[in-house]
């Protein structure tokens, strides 16, 4: 699976950012896709997951209520809208999927993206 992330950027704190993960994959509903972050100097941490079917979603306590995944099989693309930007959510974003089964951890993950840098300025 290839995944090509996009949608980084600088921000300031309040502000909101989209970010897009096209997946080139054959069956992209068979896929369960989610996004990670990485802080300077931290390791790698879950912020949200969705499959298909049966249809799953769930996002990270630190996130819940400000970021929203979501995913469109009509263009094999998993997004995550985030608002309300902190300055603790700077970070390289990175998208990550598996086949078939939900993951929380970056071990549970078989195929990585680039990675995306999103900044948020006080």
């Amino acid at each position: 699976v290839q995944l090509q992330a996009s949608g980084g950027g600088l921000v300031q704190a309040g502000g909101y950012l989209r970010l897009s993960c096209a997946a080139s994959v054959r069956t992209f509903s068979n896929y369960v896709m989610g996004w990670f972050r990485q802080a300077p100097g931290k390791g790698r941490e879950f912020v949200a997951v969705t499959r298909w079917s049966p249809s799953s979603t769930y996002h990270a306590d630190s996130v819940k209520g400000r970021f929203t995944i979501s995913r469109d099989s009509a263009k094999n693309t998993v997004y995550l809208q985030m608002n309300s930007l902190k300055p603790e959510d700077t970070a390289v974003y990175y998208c990550a999927a598996r086949y078939g089964s939900l993951f929380y951890r970056p071990a549970d993950v078989s195929s990585w993206g680039q990675g995306t840098l999103v900044t948020v300025s006080s």
